[in-house]
């Protein structure tokens, strides 16, 4: 049995409700800064509480360890803006989705209350980015069977969000978040992973190209953006058909 620490819920400032509305799922500290960052800094100014829930330590990294990532991964969340940041102290490079690791998991998302959840998407070359994304999923649904475990009433997640960025196959995403007033947000987030990035020419799902890292992240940025005629963007993919109320409020030209 892991044992999660209570010294990983941290908040900016002071303790205060766990709860939150956007909560992103991923195997280690920096994932998700790397795929979803500027959309949490948007959702935090709009108003939003949001969260992320790293679910190891990034002990089993080439460079630096637990404890320098830790400390990176405080300086990411303030960046960005976030309220809450997790860790389950689950192994890092020793993923997997069995039960111990679901009831962690679970625990969480009773505590946190989201509506929505994002998550790794389900194909990538690291076993824990794979596993991650099914582990989120599985449990999301658990956590709200009233019969299931202990600790915190039922909550399940309205939408589960899979973010896309860097994927090299031929999904599409079902929609980009326009990320251009919040995009250097997300870049100064990801240079306070320095034991990672500084020098690195790839990272994660991120294949080297012979450019700088933080180069080809904008690069790459850019390239969804200009699929929404924006500068920035951040593309996800969803299972479900997506509600539209009003068709003339519909964005990016079609010719």
């Amino acid at each position: 049995m892991f044992r999660v620490s209570t010294s990983a819920f941290r908040v900016q400032g002071a303790s205060v409700s766990q709860r939150v509305d956007l909560l992103a799922i991923a195997a280690h500290r920096d994932d998700v800064e790397l795929t979803c960052g500027g959309t949490l800094a948007k959702a935090v100014r709009a108003g939003h509480r949001v969260g992320i829930l790293d679910l190891t330590q990034g002990e089993s990294g080439t460079h630096g360890d637990a404890g320098i990532r830790a400390a990176e991964a405080e300086r990411a969340a303030q960046a960005l803006g976030v309220h809450v940041r997790l860790n389950a102290g689950l192994p890092d490079a020793h993923l997997a989705n069995d039960e111990t690791s679901r009831a962690i998991v679970v625990t969480w998302v009773r505590q946190t209350r989201p509506r929505v959840v994002i998550l790794p998407f389900p194909v990538g070359r690291h076993p824990d980015h794979r596993i991650a994304s099914e582990l989120g999923r599985d449990a999301c649904y658990l956590a709200g069977l009233a019969k299931y475990g202990s600790g915190g009433g039922p909550h399940r997640p309205l939408k589960l969000l899979y973010a896309l960025a860097y994927r090299e196959d031929p999904v599409k995403p079902t929609f980009v978040v326009d990320v251009s007033d919040t995009f250097e947000a997300k870049m100064t987030a990801i240079r306070c992973y320095a034991s990672q990035f500084d020098g690195a020419k790839a990272a994660g799902e991120i294949f080297p190209t012979g450019q700088d890292l933080y180069e080809l992240i904008r690069v790459q940025s850019a390239h969804y953006g200009s699929l929404i005629r924006r500068r920035y963007g951040e593309p996800f993919f969803c299972h479900e058909t997506l509600e539209v109320q009003d068709v003339l409020q519909l964005g990016v030209q079609s010719l």
